[in-house]
């Protein structure tokens, strides 16, 4: 589970309930028109936005923010050294056995490119554009979310434009209710706020992480495999793909060459 979005969610809400309950109390936030306004206002243009196929995936998309897949950028470093020193001792094609065993299937077919004796500057087009499509599935993949953020506070300004109309209008035949109707029409665009920036917002974050982490592999198998195609050695290889890593990650041990 990903830890630190679900404690940032409890320090946040914990925070505004402080923060409610310290000069007043919970129902005085509570309004459902403004409920209906600010969320099923934001629903409803989602949908519109996206086709079905689309939105049948959110669930999915939700699950991956709260339950990222965790990658190991120095287990691909290691398995990449590994694969060199194989090349380097029997070749290139001693290889295609080993890639037959390998369970990443980007580095799989990867290795098998260069098995293939392919072209190293086709080899590079063809992994960037696998990357670049990856990329693209991504952006996509957290546009919904991105999209909330902006359009819950646009809904939550709308509900308190018509909280405003609505108190407005009544002032003349009941002007003791003129506070009482600020603070309902305010209260839209604190649902706006706060849909949009404690929980939409944080699960558009978790997946571009999630993204940013597997684009690093990535990255770091097209850069260790067209080092091993190119015949370079492990120690140079590893330390090649070391320098992508964060420094924190580096480690200075080097292995011996075979």
């Amino acid at each position: 589970m990903n830890i630190s979005l679900i404690v940032g969610w409890v320090i946040s809400i914990g925070l505004v309930l402080y923060g409610i309950f310290s000069g007043g109390k919970i129902s005085d936030f509570i309004d459902p028109p403004s409920l209906a306004i600010t969320i099923g206002g934001t629903i409803g243009c989602l949908i519109a936005s996206f086709p079905l196929s689309y939105l049948a995936g959110v669930p999915k998309k939700f699950s991956m923010a709260l339950f990222p897949k965790k990658y190991k950028p120095e287990k691909y470093i290691g398995e990449i050294v590994e694969y060199a020193k194989i090349a380097r001792g029997r070749g290139l094609l001693a290889l295609e056995e080993s890639a037959n065993g390998c369970k990443d299937p980007f580095m799989k077919s990867a290795l098998m490119l260069i098995v293939d004796a392919n072209d190293a500057d086709k080899v590079r087009g063809m992994l960037d554009d696998a990357i670049n499509f990856m990329c693209d599935r991504h952006d996509n993949g957290r546009a919904f979310f991105e999209k909330g953020v902006g359009i819950f506070p646009a809904f939550g300004m709308l509900g308190t434009l018509v909280g405003l109309v609505n108190m407005l209008a009544t002032m003349d035949s009941n002007p003791d209710g003129l506070a009482s109707g600020m603070a309902t029409a305010l209260i839209t665009t604190f649902y706006g706020s706060l849909f949009a920036n404690v929980f939409f917002a944080p699960l558009a974050s978790s997946l571009q992480n999630v993204h940013n982490d597997e684009l690093l592999c990535m990255q770091i198998i097209e850069e260790g495999v067209l080092a091993i195609a190119a015949g370079s050695n492990p120690r140079y290889i590893q330390e090649k793909l070391e320098f992508m890593l964060p420094k924190s990650a580096q480690t200075s041990s080097t292995p011996s060459e075979s």
